[in-house]
């Protein structure tokens, strides 16, 4: 009898893989200008609508498989793509390109009697891991909402007055680097944005 409660140590090898390349593909994305990933978005989109004969060809292979397997009918529709599901995906992340990018907004802060400036400034959250069944939308809708306008966390920032002045300016001030808000950006926990609907 095959246990299936023991993982597959080709799928665990595969995940931690994935895991590894996306943390070092976030730093990286952590940069990019609003411009850069607005152009990747509607790159995701436009591939998306040139490839629909075949993810409509491969869907038909899965629903094939899955009613082999005696899959629902209500998962099987929800696994179903074809032409007019597919442009609507698409249209989705064109929509996600026209949010606002929160990335870089100051959510709210104060000046300290001795002139200390606290911030707290959203920061792109970096990897999160998603487990979800027959939805290969949401396989598109995590891609574009996570790379570019799922909702960052905050982190407070501290900035020091420059010693010559004894006063804090934004053109002069030094951020006060801490665990929680490194100098380079860097994940934190927060609460990801709701997903536009994709159909």
């Amino acid at each position: 009898m095959v246990d299936r409660t023991a993982p597959d140590a080709s799928v665990t090898a595969l995940v931690a893989e994935l895991a590894g390349r996306a943390k070092t593909a976030s730093r990286r994305l952590a940069l990019l200008s609003r411009a850069d990933k607005d152009a990747a978005l509607h790159a995701i989109a436009d591939a998306l609508d040139a490839a629909i004969p075949a993810v409509v060809q491969a869907n038909a292979d899965d629903l094939t498989q899955g009613r082999e397997r005696g899959m629902a009918e209500g998962l099987l529709d929800r696994l179903m793509l074809d032409e007019a599901r597919i442009r609507a995906i698409a249209e989705a992340v064109r929509e996600v390109a026209a949010l606002p990018d929160p990335v870089g907004e100051v959510v709210r802060g104060s000046t300290l009697a001795n002139g200390l400036q606290i911030r707290q400034v959203r920061v792109p959250m970096g990897v999160v891991g998603m487990i979800y069944e027959a939805r290969p939308n949401v396989t598109v809708d995590a891609a574009a909402l996570g790379s570019s306008r799922a909702t960052p966390s905050s982190c407070a920032v501290a900035r020091r007055p420059p010693r010559a002045t004894g006063r804090s300016s934004p053109s002069s001030a030094q951020p006060w680097p801490s665990a929680a808000c490194p100098r380079t950006p860097s994940p934190c926990s927060t609460k990801a944005a709701t997903t536009p609907p994709a159909r």
